[in-house]
């Protein structure tokens, strides 16, 4: 009966994966559009590589990612849970939020497709701009956005209406944005714009390390403005594989150089909320499983 079909668990396949610039959590804009300069790809599993099931996207300027909140995948839920914005303190229904810690841990996002391209060992890949995903996000399906019943102009935005517009002063020294590719700069600049810490923590004192195409971007917030205090190259980014998550040996690798360092038990905490002492025994990880000789 109704009973047994409200049970039932449905079987979704990941059909693509994002690839960007974030390899973790911590910076990713909060929401999708809020960042438009930043780029990813939209990569397919081999079985959905049949160019066929794009024909006629490429005419759309946008479309929506429905993906897995990969790295929020819980056993059990909330009924209630914290916004970011609001301070980290106030309880909100968690369908009264775009929170990762959902029964389904699914995600919505509306993005800018800027083009399609066909490539003949990866089938088509779309390419996209202003997205809200980490590196490796797994896609559950893409479809059109269609502006004439998609868009709602008069529409009211509830709580979040408030933060609208809210943005840092970044301070960024130009010797230290030269060590970023100037393709990834504006992209950058506006992932820090958006405050990427968390909301309970405003020490100005406390330094925050962001983890952004390849760099470890380190950085202060005092007084609504965002100094940037260094860049630094990192870890195995570059030598990821293109479909697929760090390999069984770089993962091993990874816990064993921690274990080394004694920092083994943070290995699943963001880098932005490490304690200075915590930040430079990563990043001494990250020089050594980069080139350990």
């Amino acid at each position: 009966g109704k009973e047994t079909v409200m049970n039932e668990l449905i079987a979704i396949k990941v059909i693509a994966q994002m690839h960007c610039d974030f390899s973790t959590k911590f910076g990713i804009p909060r929401q999708s559009g809020l960042v438009k300069a930043l780029k990813g790809t939209v990569v397919f599993a081999p079985e959905y590589r049949n160019p066929d099931a794009v024909r006629g996207l490429e005419g759309f300027s946008h479309i929506w990612l429905i993906w897995q909140f990969s790295e929020a995948v819980r056993e059990g839920w909330s009924p209630m849970v914290r916004p970011p914005r609001m301070g980290g303190n106030t309880r909100m229904g968690v369908f009264a939020t775009r929170s990762p810690f959902r029964p389904n841990a699914i995600g919505l996002s509306s993005v800018k497709l800027d083009r399609v391209e066909f490539s003949p060992t990866l089938g088509p890949v779309l390419h996209v701009s202003g997205a809200d995903l980490m590196d490796g996000t797994p896609i559950l399906d893409i479809k059109p956005y269609l502006p004439g019943v998609d868009s709602h102009p008069e529409a009211v935005g509830g709580f979040a209406d408030q933060f609208q517009g809210y943005a840092l002063e970044v301070d960024f020294p130009e010797e230290l944005l030269r060590c970023i590719p100037e393709n990834r700069r504006e992209a950058l600049m506006g992932v820090l714009a958006q405050d990427p810490r968390p909301s309970y923590q405003h020490d100005p004192e406390r330094q925050y390390g962001l983890s952004f195409a390849g760099f470890d971007v380190r950085f202060r917030v005092r007084d609504g403005v965002l100094s940037v205090c260094e860049v630094v190259l990192s870890g195995l980014q570059a030598r990821k594989r293109l479909f697929g998550r760090y390999s069984a040996a770089d993962k091993a690798k990874a816990l064993q150089l921690l274990d080394l360092c004694g920092i083994e038990s943070i290995a699943r905490r963001p880098i932005g909320e490490l304690s200075g002492g915590q930040l430079q025994r990563t990043l001494l990880c990250r020089a050594l499983i980069s080139d350990p000789k």
